[in-house]
């Protein structure tokens, strides 16, 4: 591999992001060295953090960093702490949103993976998910009816009435699509599109570009649409049948917790949202643990870092092309929990329980397995 310097904006956040953050940058350099590429990990203020110190949750020291990057690293944001401030200033709506909209990132990916190792902590029968499973939802992220306008509420005819509109164009759904079958080529060569076709608009448009797009383009990627509440349902009943799956926002918000719960630990979940493609395989994102701050537990070293650190490996894959160096990640992670070592959100009689370090450690030792 041709040596480079991959340029990183790291913002830990709140509660437990600092820890967590640290196994992955260890991780993460791990595998830089390995491999033959360098890692420029600058860090900056985000969250409740930077409100304290900087009076705002994302002040502009960190913006001007993260668009002198290549990526964004994201940790966790908020906490009791800021919950009195008013909504626009909280941690999450006053960092994590605006740089979702600053960067126009468009797409949301969310892997759901239950190892076979952790099927026991599924809240699904085990017959369901022995031997494990593992789906990827692609959501939409910008369009849909969050952003849609007229969006207000008002006093009509001596009641109140709120409107959200849902708005989506051709060309949102075409690019969202486009990410997904590539995507579902380099994978199972299966693609499930959700939407509500049977009652909006809106999904009627979006299953015709979503058709379209496959058959112009991805004619050797197997599509099959689903209703929403048919799709809620499958996942339960079916879960291993599925590989990836893309709806638009609203529907995405919602399905990929579901998925999240059925691994059973929301704090194995890694997730990406990706922006413009750069080039071939390299796009900007943010990336970041599915789960929360966790301040109940920050600062006592029992954190799963395993989100985070998965969240480095869907940087390297996504944000920078780097699929085997990614790959290496996944595997040592999977080794650790093949040999039995659990942090406290996942362990069970039997298994060896690990503070937050010493998990990143192993993975770490893991690399060169």
């Amino acid at each position: 591999m041709e040596t480079s310097t991959l340029k990183i904006a790291v913002l830990a956040g709140d509660g437990i992001g600092p820890e967590v953050m640290a196994e992955a940058g260890k991780v993460l350099q791990a595998v830089a060295a390995q491999d033959g590429f360098t890692l420029d990990l600058k860090e900056g203020l985000v969250g409740g953090i930077a409100i304290d110190q900087a009076g705002k949750a994302l002040p502009a020291e960190t913006l001007r960093l993260c668009e002198e990057s290549e990526a964004i690293l994201f940790g966790s944001v908020g906490g009791p702490k800021w919950e009195a401030l008013p909504a626009q200033e909280q941690p999450e709506r006053g960092a994590l949103l605006p740089l979702r909209k600053h960067f126009h990132l468009y797409a949301n990916l969310r892997p759901a993976v239950c190892y076979a190792e952790l099927v026991s902590a599924s809240p699904l029968r085990p017959d369901l998910v022995a031997g494990g499973f593992e789906i990827l939802c692609i959501r939409e992220l910008t369009g849909g009816l969050y952003f849609g306008q007229p969006r207000y509420t008002r006093q009509e005819n001596g009641e109140l009435v709120a409107v959200d509109t849902m708005v989506y164009h051709e060309s949102e759904i075409r690019r969202i699509a486009e990410l997904a079958f590539r995507i579902a080529r380099r994978r199972g060569k299966g693609l499930v599109s959700v939407d509500k076709a049977n009652v909006l608009d809106n999904s009627l448009l979006w299953r015709k570009v979503v058709r379209e797009v496959g058959q112009q383009h991805f004619p050797e990627v197997e599509l099959k649409h689903l209703l929403v509440d048919n799709a809620a349902m499958q996942f339960i009943r079916y879960p291993r049948s599925f590989d990836v799956v893309v709806t638009e926002n609203l529907f995405g918000d919602i399905l990929s917790d579901e998925l999240a719960m059925m691994t059973g630990s929301i704090g194995m979940l890694p997730s990406a949202s990706l922006g413009a493609q750069r080039e071939a395989g390299r796009q900007f994102g943010l990336f970041e643990p599915s789960g929360g701050s966790a301040p109940d537990i920050a600062g006592k070293g029992v954190a799963n870092p395993i989100a985070q650190i998965l969240s480095g490996a869907m940087m390297l894959r996504h944000g920078f092309g780097l699929d085997s160096s990614a790959a290496k990640i996944e595997q040592a992670v999977r080794k650790a929990i093949r040999d039995g070592l659990r942090t406290g959100d996942i362990w069970s009689e039997g298994t060896a329980r690990v503070s937050t370090r010493e998990m990143g450690d192993a993975i770490v030792r893991n690399l060169g397995a």
